[in-house]
């Protein structure tokens, strides 16, 4: 794998082609269209009453959490048709207990910022040059392609984050916006939440090995305790966190009372490097398998 590989819109659509033509039961569709036109697909497997949500990539140059993702559904494919054990449980019972709809890049336009740099041709290009301080490289890049964070974007005391963050303008990152759910993905990812009214979800980002789990007193009991599993069984820490809004799972729990999760997952700078990828992805994998296996029976 190369050094500067960066995990884009061609692999990922790549991916998601192989997945469909393999396992028709695992069902593929799209939340919306980034600022740039770009669609932001979706993958759900399960058929359980129980509706977990995952997504990666909020923040562009955190796109390792795209592969960890595509690569989890795969292997919960595979194991589902050969009948074998998933991460130590039962594929079977996992798919009859809870459906799985998972969004690999919520921000597909900062990602490929991230991978190649603004195309001349694109939205907003010389405006990118002048907020990443006219520097080709992107590697920084967290924001979409308006310069916006989009985990600073809803609505759970958004303005208390924003003044917080004190960040005026576009940027590479911790800009809120000029209004909640300003941006066309965390717009979509909201309505798309709205509308399948999940029971629980993870926001995967990187990095620090750590679990946020709670939000302004706002979560269920069972949070603490799902947190303390999912710590278990991928050996990263569960955290109590305090004085940070305007996140999707803040937004989540805030809104609707229900266990919601951001996973820093790994260790290191950001973009973390692909060649620890196989440790990260069996701490991963094994704490997310342990989520679905939270589901009440």
């Amino acid at each position: 794998m190369k050094e500067n590989f960066v995990y884009g819109m061609e692999q990922l659509v790549r991916e998601i082609g192989v997945i469909e033509r393999k396992y028709d039961f695992i069902s593929i569709g799209t939340i919306g269209h980034s600022v740039q036109g770009r669609p932001i697909p979706y993958l759900k497997i399960g058929e359980g009453p129980f509706r977990w949500h995952f997504n990666g990539a909020c923040h562009a140059n955190e796109w390792i959490t795209s592969l960890l993702l595509m690569r989890f559904v795969e292997d919960y494919g595979e194991a589902y048709v050969k009948g074998l054990p998933f991460w130590g449980k039962s594929v079977h019972d996992l798919f009859s207990r809870c459906s799985l709809w998972v969004v690999p890049m919520l921000n597909p336009d900062g990602v490929e910022l991230v991978r190649q740099g603004p195309n001349p041709n694109d939205l907003y290009a010389r405006e990118l040059m002048q907020w990443n301080r006219n520097s080709k490289r992107f590697h920084r890049w967290k924001a979409n392609a308006r310069g916006v964070d989009l985990n600073d974007q809803f609505p759970a005391f958004w303005e208390e984050e924003r003044s917080r963050r004190a960040i005026g303008g576009p940027g590479a990152r911790d800009y809120g916006g000029p209004s909640p759910l300003s941006e066309p993905e965390s717009a979509a990812i909201a309505e798309f939440t709205e509308r399948n009214e999940f029971d629980a979800v993870i926001a995967l980002h990187t990095q620090g090995e750590e679990i946020y789990w709670n939000y302004r007193e706002a979560e269920p009991a069972e949070s603490r305790i799902w947190a303390g599993r999912m710590a278990e069984a991928s050996g990263y820490r569960p955290v109590y966190l305090e004085g940070s809004d305007a996140g999707y799972k803040d937004w989540f729990i805030h809104r609707y009372g229900r266990p919601g999760f951001t996973v820093e997952a790994g260790w290191g700078h950001n973009p973390l490097p692909m060649d620890g990828f196989d440790e990260l992805y069996d701490d991963v994998a094994r704490l997310l398998a342990e989520a679905l296996d939270c589901s009440p029976s």
